[in-house]
């Protein structure tokens, strides 16, 4: 009897424990499942230009201007809302793609490029797309569709988005960063960038306030390491060009880049620490008109009026603070307006 009492308590005793333990199991919170469509559409998010920040923190400090200061009867200004939708573009196509080129084809380097369906000549006489693109020192732009003959030019030192590249094609399938569409250019006008690249350069050309900004990021933030006046093209044929707009990529660095005087080809002086990003285009120090040989460091006509062939003028010390800080193939300047 008292075993068969023992036995019983036994089973009664397991019976409430394993009764605890499932009620215990069934109280246990399970995490609600990720939903993966809705944390990929999170990721891509497009930034825009409230989602930028900036701070300064001067590596160069020299002729440092203010947000805003007086020119003459009128306030030029700093673009600070342009410049961050621009840093959000370019935050966003870094984002979503990583296969970079830039179009080349300085001094038509790489060819010629052959005439497009539509074209003009403009006030240069040069031939030139219907967007205002010259056909010297372009790249050549065709339809997918048509690869016989082109719609527009490109212009060289553009960043674009590699989509395609067949070993068995002339050409690779692109994305420009300023126009809609894809696009097909032959392989000898592109450089292919590094897939290791990051953009994290950037400086901004203004041709209203005649004013540069150079920018580095650090982090979620973008750093502004100087403010100062520059000096962009003039458009005055047949020489001078205005400073094309666009987002280019410094291509090449010359501690002289030398020019010629106007119409000849006699040397007529350099210019220092020069930074070019497209065409004969640019970022450089106050020229040196020979028969001189002596940098000169700052010019009074910085930070006034459009005078310029295409260059952008800075103080030589400026330049070369630019030439030895902001990478070639790595660093992105935008020109605005």
């Amino acid at each position: 009897m008292k075993i068969k009492i023992a036995t019983t308590l036994l089973l009664c005793i397991y019976l409430i424990c394993a009764c605890t333990t499932e009620t215990k199991q069934q109280e246990i919170p399970t995490s609600s499942p990720v939903d993966s469509t809705k944390t990929e559409k999170e990721e891509i998010k497009e930034l825009t230009a409230g989602d930028i920040e900036i701070s300064k923190e001067f590596l160069y400090d020299k002729y440092t201007l203010e947000d805003s200061y007086p020119y003459k009867d009128t306030t030029r200004v700093f673009q600070w809302d342009k410049i961050k939708e621009k840093l959000a573009h370019l935050e966003n196509v870094q984002r979503i793609h990583d296969k970079w080129g830039i179009l080349q084809n300085y001094k038509n380097g790489n060819g010629e490029a052959p005439l497009i369906k539509e074209w003009k000549r403009n006030e240069y006489k040069r031939v030139a797309d219907m967007h205002g693109v010259e056909r010297y020192q372009s790249v050549p732009l065709f339809s997918p569709e048509d690869s016989i003959t082109g719609e527009r030019y490109g212009r060289d030192g553009a960043l674009v988005k590699i989509m395609e590249q067949d070993t068995t094609s002339n050409f690779i399938k692109i994305e420009t960063t300023e126009y809609d569409g894809e696009w097909l250019v032959p392989k000898k006008y592109v450089k292919i960038v590094s897939d290791s690249i990051n953009f994290t350069h950037a400086i901004f050309v203004d041709r209203k306030n005649e004013n540069i900004a150079t920018l580095e990021k650090s982090g979620d933030k973008w750093i502004v390491r100087s403010m100062n006046p520059a000096t962009t093209g003039l458009h005055n044929p047949p020489y001078q060009q205005e400073t094309p707009l666009g987002m280019f990529v410094i291509q090449e660095k010359k501690s002289k880049m030398f020019f010629l005087v106007d119409g000849t080809t006699r040397t007529g002086g350099f210019a220092p620490y020069a930074n070019r990003f497209t065409n004969g285009g640019y970022i450089h120090g106050v020229p040196v008109n020979a028969p001189r040989t002596a940098l000169i460091e700052y010019s009074a006509s910085l930070g006034t009026t459009p005078r310029s062939h295409m260059c952008v003028r800075n103080a030589t010390s400026h330049a070369k603070f630019v030439y030895d800080n902001f990478p070639t193939l790595a660093t992105i300047v935008f020109v605005i307006e």
